[in-house]
């Protein structure tokens, strides 16, 4: 047995659905967290700017993340390997992405670039889909159902 094989965190595909979902939550509660938060302080308008990025990000979630979630979700399911990498909820695409968006964030909240309450905004515009498709992965996840 190589050792790479056996030191790897496995866990089954059907609990890699588990994982997804919670880095997703994670993701999402994060920005969502910080975005309502600077708003609610900072905002002279919080309730019209945090409506805003609810609907935004619902809008975000139908036309963009309802198909990276279930190309993510298909794609754990069609893993060729019953235990996969506990990592493995992501492709090198997916984790290039989350490195991107991570660090295009810290760039623009450090440099200043944006005003800060449409860049607050904006955290809750992205944390609404990456909450929304953290609720598609758990729920495929306690169902044990599968796209076709």
């Amino acid at each position: 047995m190589k050792i790479y094989q056996r030191y790897k965190p496995s866990v089954s595909k059907h609990n890699l659905l588990f994982i997804a979902g919670l880095a997703w939550t994670t993701a999402g509660g994060i920005l969502a967290g910080r975005g309502a938060s600077y708003l609610a302080q900072n905002s002279q308008h919080f309730t019209w700017r945090l409506a805003g990025g609810l609907a935004f990000g619902m809008i975000f979630y139908v036309l963009l993340f309802a198909k990276i979630s279930r190309k993510h979700i298909r794609r754990i399911h069609r893993l060729n390997i019953p235990y996969p990498c506990a990592f493995s909820f992501f492709n090198i695409r997916g984790y290039l992405m989350m490195t991107v968006m991570i660090s295009g964030g810290i760039m623009l909240r450090g440099f200043d670039v944006i005003n800060k309450e449409w860049l607050y905004n904006f955290y809750v515009t992205m944390g609404v889909p990456l909450l929304i498709s953290a609720g598609r992965f758990f729920y495929f996840w306690a169902t044990k159902r599968e796209f076709a």
